[in-house]
């Protein structure tokens, strides 16, 4: 027999022990590790969503119940053909994209048209404006009296429908009366509840205003039969 046999025999199961010991600390320390960069990482996108102040106005926080994982704005790996500049709205998967130029684009939630009131196609960004006035069409109007009084405008504040800032789609030099806008209703991003229009967090629509420019290309996809 092997003089070391024995000696191998002996250690085999302390050395597999340190190995399980090593092993399971280090598991545990990458999980502590992976725990701590979650918590970092959740912190720094709920960050984004702070009160501030914007001008004359104060842009509300976004109560944590609203957002989550696929709430907050992240950059994402874009592999498409669209140029830097464009944006994509996916009415199906509720989320905005502006394309960035290094294969990546921003995302961000979005609230859509309800049944009957969606609007897909090619526009451009005709027109920005922060703290927008809102005119609701007279079809609204007709269908909601109690909206009588602002049919001449409701000024800009936190209480206007269309929130922080508004972009205004255009197609040949037309006013479509659809808008990307900001919201008093956080509660409703992510659903499909609005008249048409895309609505963003308050928050997120003030990051897409920065971004993008008049003359940018806008496309909106469609809602895919089910």
């Amino acid at each position: 027999m092997d003089p070391f046999h024995w000696i191998t025999l002996w250690f085999r199961p302390a050395i597999v022990g340190v190995i399980c010991c090593t092993v399971s600390a280090c598991a545990s320390s990458t999980a502590a590790v992976s725990d701590l960069r979650s918590q970092a990482q959740l912190e720094l996108n709920q960050s984004a969503y702070t009160e501030h102040r914007d001008g004359a106005f104060l842009v509300s926080a976004v109560r944590a119940s609203y957002l989550g994982a696929d709430k907050f704005r992240t950059v994402v790996p874009y592999n498409g053909t669209y140029v830097a500049g464009t944006v994509i709205v996916d009415t199906d998967a509720r989320y905005l994209y502006l394309v960035n130029a290094n294969s990546t684009a921003v995302r961000y939630a979005i609230g859509v048209g309800r049944e009957g009131f969606q609007w897909s196609g090619e526009a451009t960004i005709g027109r920005k404006q922060a703290w927008p006035i809102w005119i609701p069409p007279a079809e609204m109007i007709a269908r909601q009296p109690d909206l009588i009084p602002y049919r001449d405008g409701m000024p800009g504040g936190p209480g206007n429908p269309l929130g922080a800032r508004a972009l205004y789609l255009y197609q040949d030099g037309r006013d479509t009366l659809f808008r990307l806008h900001g919201t008093r209703e956080p509660w409703s991003i992510g659903k499909q509840v609005s008249s048409g229009c895309i609505r963003l967090f308050n928050q997120d629509i003030i990051d897409l205003y920065d971004r993008v420019s008049i003359g940018g290309r806008v496309i909106v996809l469609g809602l895919q039969p089910s």
